[in-house]
């Protein structure tokens, strides 16, 4: 297994593993030829330095998943940086192997690299299996989330 930046050439890949849940069909655009506005969207991320998004590839270098990694500076907590995952798949040939934990673990380790003083995430209620995944990690839901969907995308 090998972790590794994502190139443009994996996005099609990539926005297929984003695309193969109950979740990810209803908002997700995964066709041939992909919509232009994938690139665009993997451009600016490839373009700003807080963003690492990364595959997992197989020993015949097939994608068998992905996350994407934010570091976001704040001034709160004495300036520091937070990590934020999302976006994390695992083929789902590929379940059950341990290679999300693995996928985690590289995450935390990059998170402590660039000096971040958390890692947070957040999960759709509708993926509880999700949930049981990140608390067996270590990941405590201290917060309440929410979301304001705006109109303006689509």
């Amino acid at each position: 297994m090998k972790f590794r930046k994502a190139h443009k050439e994996d996005v099609p890949h990539i926005v297929q593993l984003l695309a193969n849940d109950k979740l990810g069909k209803q908002r997700e655009n995964y066709q041939d030829p992909l919509p232009e506005e994938y690139y665009q969207a993997f451009s600016r991320i490839e373009q700003d330095h807080n963003q690492e998004l990364m595959v997992i590839e197989d020993d015949e270098k097939s994608i068998i998943g992905t996350l994407q990694l934010s570091f976001i500076p704040y001034l709160s907590w004495c300036g520091t940086t937070r990590a934020q995952i999302e976006a994390v798949r695992i083929r789902e040939d590929q379940r059950g192997k341990g290679i999300g934990k693995k996928l985690f673990q590289w995450a935390i380790r990059r998170a402590r690299e660039r000096k971040a003083l958390l890692v947070q995430l957040t999960t759709d209620k509708q993926r509880p299996e999700a949930l049981r995944f990140y608390e067996k990690l270590g990941f405590k839901a201290s917060h309440e989330g929410m979301k304001l969907h705006l109109d303006n995308l689509r």
